[in-house]
């Protein structure tokens, strides 16, 4: 991303509707997963550190991330250090050594996405999940997703097709931002035809405004832990290592 929108998550993370609606459906998930006592939780691009004082409520955080700015930012608002890494081939940690891993609104900016959906499988223990979220629709791609260094936003089907290929059985695939969905929706063909410098959303809404749209979005936290929504700005996994897949991949190296 550029400098200027790790400085803007810095400031909106914690009030803007959509950080905050995102971060309370996430919450709901995670909890709804059971996670073991002491948890060892890893975050992949953790950017300025808004989500982790909701993902120490479930155990022990590691935090990645690729800028060194975002390192910075993160450091002074959360006190602790994040460490340097980039997928797919450069995160710092050890194999099979996490319960939870999380990745927010980041496999988009990356150009390998199964490879690196297929490295993070590696540092998951047994049992392992991966909660991931990323922007839906290609058709909905606007000067918001150029801004942001998207690589390319994601279907229902593009998104399961990445995750199995990549060794995975999934749990649960769901839009989220559905109450929004036709507000988002005309902001970003606006944003397309227009192609303002600084696209729509970026800023925080007027607070009353912001409060409304914040709690109709995090409102989804009750629905999205138990059934899946039909359509959305966004979309949501939640997955685990396939073993059938590795018997598989291991017969198929033993016949060749």
């Amino acid at each position: 991303m550029e400098l200027d929108a790790y400085r803007n998550m810095a400031a909106t993370e914690d009030k803007h509707w959509w950080f905050c609606g995102r971060r309370a459906i996430a919450e709901a998930v995670i909890r709804s997963l059971g996670m073991p006592e002491g948890a060892k939780i890893l975050e992949i691009g953790a950017g300025t550190g808004g989500n982790i004082a909701m993902l120490e409520q479930f155990g022990k955080v590691c935090a990645v991330e690729m800028s060194d700015l975002a390192r910075q930012i993160a450091r002074e608002k959360t006190g602790r250090d994040f460490l340097p890494g980039h997928l797919p081939d450069n995160i710092p940690v050890a194999p099979a050594s996490f319960d939870l891993i999380c990745l927010f609104d980041v496999l988009e900016h990356v150009a390998e996405d199964e490879a690196s959906l297929e490295a993070i499988r590696h540092m998951l223990k047994p049992g392992g999940r991966v909660v991931l979220t990323v922007p839906a629709h290609q058709w909905l791609w606007s000067t918001h997703d150029v801004g942001l260094h998207h690589m390319r936003r994601y279907s229902r089907s593009l998104l399961r097709g990445r995750i199995e290929a990549a060794g995975y059985r999934i749990d649960q695939l769901t839009y989220t931002n559905a109450t929004l969905f036709p507000v988002a929706a005309l902001a970003r063909l606006a944003d397309r035809m227009r192609k303002p410098a600084r696209p729509s959303g970026h800023a925080t809404p007027p607070g009353p405004i912001n409060a409304v749209m914040r709690a109709m979005f995090s409102a989804e936290r009750r629905i999205v832990p138990n059934a899946a929504l039909p359509f959305g700005v966004s979309l949501l996994a939640v997955f685990r290592n396939d073993a059938a897949s590795d018997s598989r991949r291991f017969g198929d190296r033993l016949a060749a």
